[in-house]
């Protein structure tokens, strides 16, 4: 193995934490300034910000487990996983009616900046 491979690795996987922190900050500065400003959407030096609201779930285990009709779907998602039951609604292996009370809603707000 190349050892300068591996120290690269580990100096870009130091950055990207580095650079994950920073960027975190900046959304919380940009969401409490328009939560302020009660803006969904702002041009700031020519560059365009939008707020945007999503709904996610986020699904109890044990509910999960006693809504769905045998054991093998279980088997199937392993732990109560949104990608993975939205897949088998989607086949319909799984109806959203046996999903209702499995889960709670949590609002997050995502951050999209472009430039102008």
């Amino acid at each position: 193995m190349d050892k300068a491979a591996v120290k690269r690795f580990y100096d870009l996987k130091s950055k990207q934490k580095e650079i994950e922190k920073e960027l975190s900050e900046l959304r919380g500065q940009i969401l409490t300034y328009c939560e302020i400003e009660g803006l969904s959407q702002a041009d700031v030096g020519g560059y365009s910000v939008k707020i945007v609201q999503q709904e996610r779930r986020e699904y109890d285990d044990e509910k999960l487990k006693a809504a769905l009709p045998d054991d093998e779907l279980w088997r199937l998602v392993s732990r109560a996983d949104a990608s993975k039951l939205a897949g088998l609604v989607k086949l319909n292996v799984l109806k959203e009616e046996q999903l209702f009370g499995t889960y709670s809603l949590k609002k997050i707000a995502l951050v999209n900046v472009e430039r102008e």
